[in-house]
């Protein structure tokens, strides 16, 4: 199975959104220096995310990124189907030529792999992962390794 960095880091950043969710926006500095995570990519990452309403930007001193809704109604699997990603584990990337223009043999397979993981990830919602305490434990990490002064307000 393949997912690449873009979903990974799309998932990483709107985790990092709901577990520092407060009443101001949280901005993509402070969301890059927690996840090491590149200013400019996630600059475009979070376009994407706003275009498919699951995010709201704050313009303005003080502005940021806020969730549009509630973490428990945002799938992973929305996150990563918003920045045009998808979870594909057949070697021909969905291009049904694996084989000098035929489908190989486990073709339907991976294919069906690829559907599982994809129900997989849309059982899981952002509020589940930030009620994991092997996630808060990290955030809390984070948050003391980058001085950052948002508070984490942990949505159960």
């Amino acid at each position: 199975m393949k997912l690449t960095t873009k979903g990974r880091y799309a998932v990483t950043a709107m985790l990092d959104l709901a577990l520092h969710a407060s009443d101001k926006p949280i901005s993509l500095a402070d969301i890059s220096a927690r996840q090491d995570i590149s200013l400019s990519y996630l600059e475009q990452l979070f376009s994407k995310l706003r275009r498919q309403g699951l995010v709201d930007s704050v313009r303005g001193p003080g502005g940021g990124y806020r969730l549009s809704r509630e973490c428990a109604s945002i799938h992973v699997a929305a996150v990563i189907d918003a920045v045009n990603e998808s979870v594909d584990a057949t070697g021909c990337q969905g291009s049904n030529g694996c084989q000098g223009g035929e489908i190989c043999l486990t073709h339907h397979l991976w294919t069906d792999l690829s559907k599982q993981i994809h129900g997989f990830l849309m059982n899981i919602t952002l509020a589940d992962l930030v009620a994991r305490r092997d996630v808060q434990s990290l955030a809390r990490q984070q948050v003391r390794k980058t001085s950052a002064v948002a508070p984490l307000n942990f949505v159960s």
